[in-house]
């Protein structure tokens, strides 16, 4: 049975507790940089909070679509899915460290060239990517190129573009096109 005073007790506080926080030390885009953090901080919530580098753009959050990906020792990554605690040490390279001062990287002035954007959401990661992809070696066609960067997505749809891009720095010649057969035409008519 209750009393009065077990009723209307305050129940008691529960003792809060800071997470601990880890010591991790990373180079972005060149400038050494120290850190303490929680161990669920991902790499790219550490970009975009903490460094203010909002280039890399969260997208999915779950690795799918590429938005996030950054040059971690050089190997793209996508930074939604890495915490930065297994970063420590790493060399980190976004969007922003591309350029040389007012120099563009051949690859976004070749973004520019083609067209290769149109909202820009994707375009840091893109970019990020075919850095990457250049720096493996692995592309040889525009195939190649293409099923390469099968990993970042663009919603608006400027694929053709983003190859023709990343072909063009990486001196891949465009695929030729097979030629269209010629059918002529007869007026008033359907051809199937």
């Amino acid at each position: 049975m209750l009393t009065e005073n077990h009723a209307t007790a305050t129940p008691p506080s529960p003792v809060t507790m800071a997470a601990p926080l880890y010591p991790i030390e990373l180079t972005v885009n060149g400038t050494r940089h120290q850190f303490e953090i929680e161990t669920w901080v991902t790499l790219l919530d550490l970009l975009r909070e903490r460094m203010l580098l909002t280039g890399s753009k969260k997208g999915c959050d779950h690795g799918q679509c590429g938005a996030c990906t950054v040059l971690s020792n050089g190997r793209r990554i996508n930074a939604c899915l890495a915490l930065a605690v297994s970063q420590n040490g790493h060399e980190i390279t976004t969007i922003e460290g591309l350029a040389d001062g007012n120099q563009l990287h051949p690859l976004q002035q070749a973004f520019i060239d083609h067209d290769a954007l149109q909202c820009g959401y994707c375009t840091p990661g893109q970019i990020c990517s075919a850095v990457g992809l250049m720096r493996e070696g692995e592309a040889h066609t525009t195939a190649g190129v293409r099923e390469l960067m099968s990993g970042n997505v663009c919603r608006c749809g400027a694929y053709p573009q983003i190859v023709q891009a990343v072909s063009q720095v990486m001196g891949i010649a465009p695929a030729a096109q097979p030629e269209a057969p010629v059918r002529p035409t007869v007026v008033g008519t359907v051809l199937s």
